[in-house]
Order: C-alpha cells, then structure tokens, then sequence
C-alpha cells in the first residue's frame, strides 16, 4: 500500500510559524503511531509572488492535482495590498479551490468544554457543540450569469445571479450524507424555498438524495429561520447543508458561537480520484494575522485540527484524528492558553511552539 501524500503550502503571515507546529505533529504520528506520509512543501500566495511574480505557480498547482490532499496555512498581508487583482496572493488559494473542482466545504463548529465561556451565548447553550456545516463552494450566486454593474434607463444596477444545477446541488448534498453517516446520522439542508425558484429546486434534490440514506434522518428549514435557531438552539444541529451565499454567512454564524474564530479548521472536498479519496485542501479559518507574525503569538491549533481532519476525511485514519482532538482538548482543560484565549483573569500566554509542545506531551500521554 503506497504511502499517503500530502502537500504542505505554509503561505503568508502566520502560515509559516502554525505549520512549523503541525509539522511536529505529522512527525509524532510517524514515530510513533506509525503513520507515514509522503510530505513535500512548496509556496503560495504572496510568498510565491515574491519568488515566480504568480501568487500559484504551474508547477505547485500540478503536485496539489496528484497529491492525496493539501494543507494550506494562510494567504496575503499589507505588503501585497497595491498589486494587481489577478496577482494578489488570495488568488493563489482560489485557483486551488477552482481547479481542483472543491465543491464541499466544510466547516466544523466544535465548543471545546474549556473554551465554553469564550462563546457570546450561555455556556449551557454552546458547552458540548459540534456541529458541520456543509456549503456548496463553487456555484451559486458568487458565480451565476449574468453578473455585474450595468446601465439601465438612467441610474445604474447590479446584478448577480443565484444558479444552480441539479447535478451541483446532488454532489454537495451527497457529500453531506456521507459526513452524517460518520456523525449523528442527521442532515438540516437550509435554502428559501418560500421565496426562490433555486430553493425549490435545492430542496426536491436534498430530498430525492436522502432516501439513498435511509439511515440518516433529514430535515429542511428556511436559513434565515437557521441563522436564528443556530444562536437559539444550536445543539439540535448535526450536520447542515447549504448552498454557496447561505453557507458563507451561516458558517461564519456557527463559527463564533465556539467563541474564538482562530481555533477553527476547514476542509473542501472535490470528487473521487483513482484510489476513492476526494480531492482535498484543509485550512485553519483565521487568515494571515500580520500584525502579529513573526512573533510566536499565533495559536496553531486551527491548522493542527485541520491535520485532523486530514487524518479523518482523506486518510481513514478516524481514530487517529480523534486521538489528535482529545489531545488538544486535554491541553485546553489543563489551562494552556496562546494569547488569543487570555481571559480577564489573565495570566502568561504561551509561544507558538509552547502549544505545539504542550499538544505532543498530550499525545505522548495517550498512547
């Protein structure tokens, strides 16, 4: 059986200190869990930019179609502001998206125990989250025609279009079963079925899926009602679907009510390749944090569960991510902070590598 592979894009700002972390973790799992893999490392965003004058080069975008999944760290900074729209490194991160075809994105909103007081809820109503959103990433209005701003009569309009296809609300929709089958075997797909056509659509596809997956209980609910019980009742959730606009503000919905947006991974799923694993790109959520790179301020544990959820969703290691997961959860009980998690009680953060450190001594504890 051929080692997994995986390319590493540390990318700009902080990118490079929180995958130095992650790095010490993919080599614990090879020490000691005996769990290789194939890793190379290359440049994206404005640290490609600066070498090749191309926030991706060819080459890169070629070993991310071969490999068995990437993991990006984070793009862009102050540096690249005044270059060209076609250049700027985020451009890079959405070749990636649009070449490798990643139409599922999913975004998990876990409530770490120890962080529940962080949330803007009552800790009763986020203590024990975990849920996955589910949203179509490449279609939809961002990417509908027609679009733009025109001139009509004598005032001018903007126009975007909210499109969608059967056979792209089918394959995001098939994506969220499969992820309820590993979870709580239950998927709310969230569209406005009261107001668009393209919701309709989305629901009569949602439902012709599900009876594929008798297993999983489905439900449907208009997302501006989701948008509400998400910050009501958040705990009824397991896994929502959801199209491209609803998914975008949703997700980052659910993403504070965990009460740290730096502590959140990602990943998005494309199609099968010849061994049965999608395509796959994992990130952490935070972005590039220039103000404080270079510093040994960045909490690294968003890019570490986007390993995990590498581990679980590209390389059938399930076990192994969850073992990853407790770890972090154990250094998060026993009072580790970086400085983004001080409470007002305060205290002295830990380093960038401190986390990483205190998250291997937690794995060494559990074997």
């Amino acid at each position: 059986m051929s080692t997994p592979s995986l390319l590493i894009l540390p990318g700009d700002g902080i990118g490079p200190e929180v995958m130095t972390e992650v790095r010490k973790v993919i080599d614990w799992f090879g020490a000691k869990r005996d769990l290789a893999f194939d890793v190379s490392e290359d440049l994206v965003g404005g640290a490609a930019y600066d070498k090749h004058g191309v926030p991706l080069h060819d080459d890169t975008m070629a070993r991310a179609q071969e490999v068995d999944a990437v993991l990006l760290g984070a793009v862009g900074g102050p540096k690249y502001d005044e270059l060209d729209f076609s250049v700027k490194p985020e451009r890079g991160l959405l070749r990636l998206r649009k070449e490798m075809d990643l139409f599922a994105n999913l975004r998990p909103a876990q409530c770490f125990d120890a962080l529940a007081d962080f949330s803007s809820l009552k800790k009763d109503v986020v203590a024990g989250l975990d849920i996955m959103i589910v949203r179509e990433l490449t279609s939809g209005v961002y990417f509908g025609e027609p679009r733009g701003i025109f001139e009509e009569g004598n005032e001018r309009v903007g126009i975007n279009t909210q499109r969608y296809t059967e056979s792209e609300i089918e394959r995001a929709a098939r994506a969220a079963f499969e992820l309820a089958m590993r979870r709580n075997k239950k998927v709310c797909s969230m569209e406005k079925a009261n107001v668009m056509e393209s919701g309709i659509l989305w629901r009569e596809v949602a439902t012709r899926v599900g009876k594929d997956y008798p297993e999983v209980e489905l439900s449907h609910m208009y997302a501006d009602n989701g948008a509400m019980q998400l910050v009501r009742a958040p705990k009824q959730f397991d896994v929502i679907l959801t199209d491209n606009l609803f998914g975008d503000i949703l997700s980052d919905c659910a993403a504070m009510l965990t009460g740290s947006l730096g502590m959140l991974p990602s990943a998005s799923l494309g199609a099968p390749m010849a061994n049965g694993r999608p395509k796959a790109l994992y990130e952490p959520v935070h972005g590039s944090a220039p103000d404080i790179a270079g510093q040994g301020k960045a909490n690294p544990i968003a890019c570490i569960l986007s390993f995990a959820m590498a581990l679980r969703y590209s390389f059938d290691q399930g076990d192994e991510a969850t073992r990853l997961e407790n770890a972090i959860e154990a250094v998060l009980a026993s009072g580790a902070r970086t400085a983004d998690l001080m409470g007002p009680e305060g205290g002295t953060p830990l380093s960038t590598a401190e986390m990483g450190d205190k998250v291997i001594e937690a794995l060494d504890q559990s074997l």
